[in-house]
């Protein structure tokens, strides 16, 4: 296994694609398009992780997270960060959050992330935790829109518990 990290370019899109649909992680060529777009505009950047030709994982770097607190606090979002199952546990997560995390302390001080809450996201949780970042404090969201004691709504991936890590 030999490991390399680059960032995404167009050419890269279709075979990006197919390579993550082959390995389970169903995934939209419009998503990554849309991802591209917005890297040309200098609002994200992306990252994806190569085995040899394969390509095994992927994260963004949002420059202005739709987290209003991080928002307000001018605090970038790591996001969307998946391995594909095969490579798990061996490190490609942390390499891609390496990536992500020195672009963004490039230009401040703190970065976050944040993590879903059910028995799937267990793994991403461990590793942030493991990585050096705490909570931040402000409680859950729900489609990033804080909420209130008492208050119902359904666990999916929009129930987000947020993080943040000091340079």
């Amino acid at each position: 296994m030999n490991i390399t990290i680059k960032t995404l370019v167009q050419e890269n899109i279709v075979t990006l694609t197919n390579s993550l649909a082959q390995q389970g992680i169903e995934k939209k060529q419009a998503l990554f398009e849309q991802y591209l777009e917005e890297q040309n505009r200098k609002e994200r950047l992306i990252w994806l992780a190569c085995d040899g030709n394969n390509f095994v994982g992927y994260v963004t770097l949002k420059w202005i997270s739709g987290y209003r607190s991080f928002q307000q606090q001018g605090i970038p979002e790591i996001k969307d960060l998946n391995v594909v199952p095969n490579y798990r546990k061996k490190g490609i997560g942390s390499q891609l959050l390496t990536a992500a995390e020195q672009a963004a302390f490039l230009r401040s001080s703190v970065v976050g992330i944040g993590v879903g809450l059910y028995e799937g996201y267990g793994p991403a949780q461990k590793l942030y935790v493991k990585r050096g970042y705490i909570p931040d404090g402000r409680g859950l969201t729900y489609d990033d829109k804080p909420l209130s004691y008492g208050q119902t709504i359904k666990i999916d991936d929009d129930l987000i518990l947020w993080f943040t890590k000091a340079k």
